[in-house]
Parts: structure tokens; sequence; C-alpha cells
């Protein structure tokens, strides 16, 4: 293990459980699609040391330069990209980057964006009401606070952060406009619906909503992981590590889906839909933190870890005799998966 210590106080969840969710090995080829701080890919680098490598993707520029500071001595066997994760086909087709033995999305805000870092996720720091996770995005938390209608900003709390008094805090947000600071907004929301009751704060639903809306969070998490799969080799894993209920969902039905065969709505005497499984379920039931880990990190009480598995179906090659020579390849270890590698870069140059 390397004695470089990282610089950053963000402590990743289910650490552990995410390596060997991964399968992470020697020589091995990663992606971590939310890098934030660094401390899951430091890990995956420590265990796939020697050889290993990782890309390393998160729309924050401060990420980046943070992550780069605490993966340390590993500098040779990365490379850190400043791109949404939405972008993630593209930015390995750049960086030929595929297929690999796995893919991570921890989808939580790292702590240095949490604890006052002047984007105004949190409702404990006052800051400017932006939420963007680059600050190359054009809306901002407070063009949506200050010009939506009460209508459309009740549903969207409603819809995005599943606030059942969306209709009250709408309705005093719009009362009190212009509303151009996080503690202000959190002030609004208390007056609204009283102060807190139990762990969560009254303005905690309301704030995930206008994150998710700025940042375009489940539209984008839809679209990555389906490239996500395409990028995997055989047996490569894909681990998904979700906080609330509509990305798990999404999470959970995307993956559901891709490890059946057939999809068609029950009802269908015979299959319509062509549909061949991709994924096998590593474990069916989701993976949450231990007792002791939500005691030493409180942030990691909502969080869900599902992995699944990439396997071949026929249609993924070219013919009967590409099978078998796959097939023959996997019983020794091989992963790699050079058709697949050729279609890709057909897609992406008909693009």
């Amino acid at each position: 293990m390397s004695p470089d210590k990282p610089i950053s106080s963000h402590v990743p969840v289910l650490l552990e459980e995410t390596v060997e969710a991964l399968a992470v090995q020697p020589g091995g080829r990663y992606i971590d699609c939310t890098l934030g701080g660094g401390g899951h890919a430091r890990a995956i680098l420590e265990r796939s040391s020697p050889g290993g490598q990782l890309l390393g993707i998160d729309a924050n520029p401060d990420a980046i330069k943070i992550a780069k500071t605490n993966l340390g001595s590993y500098r040779n066997s990365y490379r850190l990209v400043n791109e949404n994760f939405v972008n993630l086909q593209a930015v390995c087709v750049k960086y030929d980057f595929s297929p690999v033995h796995g893919i991570l999305f921890d989808l939580g805000l790292s702590s240095f964006q949490l604890n006052g870092n002047g984007r105004g996720f949190s409702f404990q720091y006052d800051a400017p009401l932006d939420m963007r996770f680059s600050p190359d995005q054009e809306v901002t938390a407070a063009n949506i606070v200050n010009t939506l209608s009460e209508v459309d900003l009740a549903r969207y709390i409603r819809m995005y952060g599943e606030e059942n008094y969306s209709h009250l805090v709408a309705r005093h947000i719009v009362k009190e406009r212009p509303i151009n600071s996080t503690l202000h907004l959190a002030q609004v929301i208390e007056r609204a619906i009283g102060q807190r009751r139990g762990k969560i704060h009254p303005a905690t639903r309301t704030f995930q909503a206008l994150r998710i809306m700025v940042n375009r969070e489940l539209e984008n998490l839809g679209v990555a992981l389906r490239q996500a799969v395409n990028l995997l080799g055989f047996e490569g894993r894909l681990v998904v590590i979700s906080y609330h209920s509509l990305e798990d969902r999404i999470v959970k039905q995307f993956l559901q889906q891709e490890a059946r065969d057939c999809i068609c709505p029950p009802g269908v005497p015979v299959c319509i839909c062509g549909h061949k499984a991709q994924l096998r379920l590593v474990h069916k039931k989701v993976i949450v933190p231990s007792p002791a880990e939500i005691r030493h990190n409180q942030r990691s009480r909502s969080a869900r870890l599902r992995v699944v598995e990439r396997i071949i179906a026929q249609e993924d090659c070219d013919n009967r005799a590409e099978m078998e020579r796959v097939l023959i390849g996997a019983n020794v270890g091989t992963w790699r998966r050079p058709f697949l590698v050729k279609k890709l870069q057909v897609i992406f140059a008909a693009a």
C-alpha cells in the first residue's frame, strides 16, 4: 500500500464492499465514473497493482484536482477526465479505454461538495444557490427557484424530492422571491413546513429535487448505465451505489431488465421483443453499510450497492465459430472481446 496519504476528509462509502464487488484483480482496467475525492479510485489502484489502470471521470473540475493529489504515487496508472459521465462512451473511445474489467458509479455527493465549497449543495452553509456539478452548465438552482411557476415548482419538488408538502414549499418560495442563497431558501422551507422532525431537515428533499433538476441526474444516469454495459469485457463487473429511492429505482429496473431475455409485457403469448440478457445479477439482494460504518460515517446510512456481471449473448459474436472461441477463452480466464471493440468503433464512427 502506498505511503501517500489523501488530503481530502471524504470517507468513501462501502469501500471494501465496492472493491470486492468489482472483483478487482492485478493488471485490470477500471473506470470510476464519479471520481470525487478519489477514495474508491485509490483503493481500486491499490488492489489492481501491479499493472492496473484506472480512468477517473468527474464533472466537477475541483474534484479532479483533489483526486490527483490523493492518488499520489499512482500517477502513471490513471487518467483523470473532467467530463460528465453521460459522455462515458465518448471518453472511452477518445482515450482507447475499453473493454474494461469493472465500472463504478457512486452517486452520492463528496464531502468537499457538501462542506461549504461555495456551490450551494448544502443548507448548512451560506452560499449562492448554484448546485451545478460543473461551472460550464448554464442553469443554476437560483434560476429554477426564481423563474418556475408555482405549479411547476411544486410538481418538480414532489417528483424529484418526494416532498409531501411540495405545494406549501412552492407557495412560500414564490411569495419570497428573489431567493439567491442556501440559508435564505432553507429558512423559507422551514417556515413553510415547520422545524426538523426526526433526522431529516425539512429542506433536505427540496434541495435534493433542485440538485437533480440542475444536473439532469436521473436522465443522465439512465443513458450512462446503457453505455457502461457496452464497455464491459466478458465477466466485467458494473457496480452502482445509490442514495435515494428515485435513482435506486432506475438502477434496479435497468439491471433487472438487462438480466432477462424477454421483456415483453405480461400477457403476450409469444416473445416479440427479441431482447437477450446481457448481465447476470451477482447479488439478488442489495448491499447496505454495516452498523459500524453508519456509526463512523452517517452519510453512508442511505447507501445501496448493486452489482452485475457482463455475460455474452449469441448476437455479440459474428458467427458460431467466434462464439466458441470466446467461450473457450472464457474458461481459461480471458476477458477481452475484440469483436465488441470493433462494434463500438463502428457505432461512434457513424455517430
